[in-house]
């Protein structure tokens, strides 16, 4: 037995001495290996630890979000801002984080009633998101809140520490402080910076920026580390329109239509020296901050009925900017290009006569003159002055199809001006080959031709100016974040249109029109005005069914500021309007729109004989006023709490002279005129830096401010 059991010991020690011996050899395989691996860990990581930390980092989960680019404002000549884009905050629900932990539920009844008195959402859609949707770590709860109610929210969470699970993100919402105030030159921005139309159409891409990103990633210690790519800011645009002007003419064209209910009224005041427009509008004008709005437009009942294809085709035609886009024929203000023309080739010249009998036979064809009676024995001068067809039609029957349409082609007839809107049309011109006896008659007193406002402008600045031809422009300038300029739209001399001689016998007529002529109304204490009145009956060619024009500049020797009104159909069953067509209409409204802006532009009173001059001003004395933009009642309705009171943007387009577009003034203050008052001045927003001084516009008052 003893034996026995001393044989099993040895053999048990015998195999336990080769166990060890075999872990021994395993565990010194193992140490190698390790030591091999820790060896060529190193060694990878010295040489191609770049590389492989890339590959790691690629295959994390990121935590990214993008960082909203701010698209550039839109600015009128003097820096009162016209388009904004303002910070907003959208809200953040974290229903994870609300709900952890949360067995009694007070997490989420603070919180929920915490968004319902900051934001006014629905208590019982926040709880059902977070009923629905309990391990989502991201919801978009609300979009676009502003500033103050931030704040407010943040308020209730620091004095409540149940609250939880809920962050902000900015964005950009396109704000317009003064709701429709030239709705039809600037345009406004469909979702996601996508401009429509006007300024925010055409000058989209400069407008618009990059946006930025936030990148986020759990490092071996689960801390998150981050790497931001700031956004690139849009360009802000420097318009040439000034606020205040564009303003008189509003009103005045208001005033207007309330008296003749036309179916279109559009003014257009311009610069002849540069093309720079100051002023752009129509009686059709539309809320910038509510653009699909027709409520304006149209009864519930009527929009009720509307198909979604009715819808858009009105508000298609509520966006149209006729100024650009409208066909038409000018009428009688064409037949200064008529004369122009015939002066510079020769087949007319100053002082020659032409007798009219009332009408021209032309092959087969009869054309009348609007003086049924005719005008006698007239000058070339008191062709233009008195508005005479037969005159214009025995100066083209002169001249040849061929010079007829080359200088059509040259005051940019038939053609875009190349402005700088959507939408722009290029008017209805007949072809040399085409411009037959009849067809070159009727083209000589602005008929059978087809052209828009802007391309009147362009022609008659030319006439007007020494014969530079300018391309009509609405912009001067885009500046960046800083203020710096980045772009000059430049006011450069495309062509020359006629001599200087042509131009200055064409101001001395278009000043007789005035003085003597068809454009009497036109006159404006003071100044010496020139201009041409125009009408044109349209199809079917019926009482009432007719437009009336007026191209006017001012001062004569000099023209520094030119206006064209057009009244399109107006109701003949107003006591205002006659049923025939009459240019009266025209020549009125500009008349009280020039006698606002021309002190307004700083435009100085003639001393001419022939004018009835009053003493000019003393240059010591208090300056114009200008005139009152919207005040607060007509600015965007939810326009206030959106501005932080130190965002430390570089918000470069506001202007110390410019209005207030942050805090508007609740009502104007008063001048030292008793009855006359000035508009609000502007609360810079913080970090602003001045747009450059513009020197364009001699004497100018800033707009609005004083």
């Amino acid at each position: 037995m003893r034996r026995s059991k001393n044989t099993a010991e040895r053999k048990i020690r015998k195999f336990t001495g080769k166990m060890q011996a075999s872990l021994l050899l395993v565990f010194c395989i193992i140490i190698t290996i390790f030591i091999a691996l820790v060896v060529r860990v190193f060694y990878l990581n010295k040489a191609d630890g770049d590389k492989y930390e890339k590959q790691v980092l690629s295959q994390q989960t990121y935590i990214t979000s993008e960082i909203p680019y701010k698209r550039g404002d839109i600015v009128d000549r003097n820096g009162t801002i016209l388009a904004k884009s303002v910070k907003v905050y959208n809200v953040i629900l974290d229903p994870y984080i609300v709900l952890e932990d949360d067995k009694d539920g007070e997490h989420q009844r603070a919180t929920v009633n915490s968004l319902a008195t900051a934001f006014g959402v629905s208590a019982d859609e926040v709880n059902d998101i977070l009923a629905k949707k309990k391990t989502s770590r991201y919801v978009v709860l609300s979009k676009g809140k502003n500033y103050d109610s931030v704040q407010k929210f943040k308020k209730l969470e620091d004095n409540d520490k149940k609250i939880r699970g809920v962050w902000f993100e900015d964005d950009y919402v396109r704000k317009y402080p003064y709701n429709s105030l030239a709705s039809q030159v600037i345009g406004f921005t469909f979702s996601g910076n996508v401009g429509n139309s006007g300024i925010e159409g055409y000058y989209n891409s400069r407008l618009n920026g990059v946006n930025g990103r936030q990148y986020g990633y759990f490092d071996s210690d689960l801390k998150l580390n981050k790497t931001v790519k700031a956004a690139e800011n849009g360009l802000s645009v420097v318009s040439t329109l000034n606020a205040g002007v564009q303003q008189i003419v509003e009103k005045n064209i208001k005033e207007t239509q309330e008296e003749i209910n036309a179916q279109n009224i559009s003014v257009i005041v311009a610069n002849p020296k540069n093309g720079e427009i100051y002023a752009m509008a129509s009686n059709t004008t539309y809320n910038l901050n509510k653009p699909r709005d027709l409520t304006g437009f149209y009864t519930q009942e009527q929009i009720a009925a509307m198909s979604d294809e009715d819808k858009q085709d009105a508000l298609n035609k509520i966006w149209k900017n006729f100024s650009v886009s409208h066909n038409y024929e000018p009428g009688s203000t064409f037949k200064p290009v008529t004369v122009a023309m015939a002066l510079d080739e020769g087949y007319a010249v100053d002082g020659k006569t032409y007798v009219c009998d009332g009408k021209e036979k032309i092959l087969d064809t009869t054309l009348r003159c609007a003086n049924r009676a005719g005008h006698g024995t007239i000058t070339l001068k008191q062709a233009i002055a008195y508005s005479c067809n037969d005159a214009m039609m025995q100066i083209v029957q002169k001249s040849k199809a061929k010079s007829f349409a080359k200088y059509q082609s040259l005051f940019g007839f038939g053609s875009k001006t190349g402005i700088d809107l959507t939408g722009e049309e290029s008017g209805i011109t007949i072809s040399e080959d085409k411009l037959k006896p009849v067809q070159l008659a009727t083209c000589s007193f602005g008929q059978s031709i087809n052209v828009t406002m802007v391309q009147m402008v362009g022609a008659i600045s030319s006439i007007i100016n020494g014969g530079k031809y300018y391309t009509p422009h609405v912009v001067k300038q885009l500046v960046n974040d800083s203020g710096a300029v980045v772009e000059n739209v430049k006011s450069e001399v495309v062509k020359t249109t006629v001599s200087k001689n042509t131009s200055d016998l064409l101001r001395d007529y278009m000043h007789e029109a005035v003085l003597d002529g068809t454009a009497k109304d036109a006159a404006v204490e003071g100044y010496s005005i020139g201009g041409k009145t125009g009408t044109a009956q349209k199809f079917p060619r019926d009482e009432g069914h007719y437009l009336v024009s007026f191209i006017g500049f001012a001062p004569v020797e000099d023209p520094e500021v030119l206006i064209y009104v057009i009244v399109d159909q107006p109701d003949v069953s107003k006591e205002a309007v006659v049923k025939e067509p009459d240019s009266t209409l025209a020549t009125k409204l500009s008349s009280r729109i020039m006698k606002e802006i021309l002190p307004l532009l700083g435009v100085s009173k003639s001393a001419s004989k022939d004018v009835e001059a009053t003493p000019t001003p003393n240059p010591d004395a208090s300056p114009t006023p200008t005139p009152n933009l919207p005040k607060e009642g007509e600015t965007s309705d939810d326009f206030q709490g959106f501005f932080e009171p130190s965002e430390g943007e570089n918000s470069h387009v506001t202007n110390s002279n410019a209005l207030s577009t942050a805090t508007p003034s609740p009502s104007p203050t008063t001048s030292a005129d008793p009855g006359q008052t000035t508009a609000p001045t502007e609360t810079p927003v913080p970090g602003a830096t001045p747009v450059p001084t513009e020197t364009p516009v001699p004497n100018a008052t800033p707009t609005p401010a004083q």
